[in-house]
């Protein structure tokens, strides 16, 4: 978890680099991209545990057994 966090925070770091680069600074421009760029990598890393944690405890398999069994009654 603080993997996570201190990535989100490097690319929050960087992201704010690069759009001092090309635009002014205001507190807008600062919190809507740290806003953005934080929790788009926090959403991502959450979505990507949820689907190895559902593969791994099987919840998948229900699934996937239900469509081979409609393929097999066509």
């Amino acid at each position: 978890m603080v993997l996570i966090l201190a990535s989100a925070i490097v690319m929050v770091a960087g992201a704010l680099w690069y759009t001092s680069l090309f635009l002014p600074m205001t507190i807008v421009v600062v919190t809507a991209t740290a806003a953005g760029v934080f929790g788009s990598v926090t959403l991502g890393c959450g979505l990507f545990a949820l689907a190895f944690y559902s593969d791994k405890s099987g919840h998948d398999a229900d699934s996937r057994n239900a469509t081979i069994a409609s393929h097999r009654a066509d």
